[in-house]
């Protein structure tokens, strides 16, 4: 399968090297990243099992004109329409998105004639320098049709990803599982990312109480906009991610030790806008985004 990754940082280019071992893959990327992947290829550290340890993808700057398969979507969230909007120069059999937060994929589809596919990537990734990714937790990808339903071609890219190696899981309810993984990042990440702590603080006092009611809030919102997550499956998926990656610095905490705008309009701040739609208060999301966004002001990333 002929396979475009768009967005090739830290999960971008592990997905995309762990693909590479059976797949031709491009990967669009920063100046610096692509030009070591070209020079030397990437080097894939940590948990990764299998081999090779290093691959030769293709890569690239510039993402127009590009045509595949398949085009994998990992930008960050604010980054999601100049994404489309450059994929539209392309041709492609479907695009799948493996991004954090919410409304990524509506976004995409707005903008492109292929169909669009929702996915989740429990993987832990760290881009360690240009051409060299590491795999902090092996961790699992689910993908399906962004409404939910069954979706052939879902099933045959999930083929095509087991045949690399990858752990992947084809579902039919897809919108829950995107409300879950939002529940477990609007519990984990800003929590994390204001107290300078790894992801297994979550489990510990004050943060405990933090957390867990930023997860039922988020469930509750969910519910509201007719998706079946009750709080303790929100809350046993945050436990779960937590202690599978307690000694992992989570995505929106490396934004700001990197100094970045983090992904917090589409996770927290998601939850906020859904919930002022259906009538519901969510304070402890309300105060989390608020201080994200605050942070991001003071940088000069607002």
């Amino acid at each position: 399968m002929d396979i475009v990754v768009f967005g090739a940082g830290s999960l971008g280019s592990l997905v995309g090297g762990l693909l590479a071992r059976e797949h031709d893959v491009t990967l669009v990327a920063r100046e610096a990243h692509a030009r070591a992947v070209r020079e030397s290829g990437l080097r894939l550290e940590g948990a990764v099992t299998g081999s090779p340890t290093r691959v030769f993808p293709a890569a690239t700057t510039d993402g127009t004109g590009l045509k595949a398969d398949l085009a994998v979507v990992t930008v960050k969230s604010f980054d999601t329409a100049s994404a489309a909007d450059r994929l539209t120069t392309g041709s492609f059999d479907g695009v799948l998105s493996l991004q954090n937060g919410m409304g990524n994929e509506a976004t995409l589809a707005a903008r492109l004639e292929a169909p669009v596919l929702a996915g989740t990537a429990t993987y832990g990734a760290i881009l360690q320098d240009s051409g060299v990714v590491e795999c902090t937790g092996i961790g699992e990808v689910v993908l399906g049709a962004r409404g939910g339903g069954p979706s052939e071609l879902a099933a045959r890219i999930g083929k095509a990803f087991a045949t690399a190696g990858l752990e992947i899981t084809v579902v039919e309810d897809m919108p829950r599982r995107l409300w879950e993984k939002l529940a477990v990042n609007a519990g984990i990440n800003p929590v994390t990312a204001l107290s300078a702590t790894e992801n297994g603080a979550v489990f510990e006092e004050p943060a405990d109480a933090l957390s867990r009611a930023a997860v039922r809030e988020t469930a509750r919102v969910a519910r509201a906009c007719d998706v079946s997550l009750s709080n303790r499956e929100a809350l046993a998926a945050m436990a779960a991610v937590a202690e599978a990656t307690a000694a992992n610095t989570s995505s929106m905490r490396q934004d700001i030790l990197a100094e970045r705008r983090t992904e917090i309009d589409a996770i927290n701040g998601y939850v906020v806008d859904r919930a002022a739609e259906t009538g519901l208060e969510v304070p402890i999301n309300r105060t989390l985004t608020a201080l994200i966004r605050t942070w991001e002001r003071g940088q000069g990333l607002r």
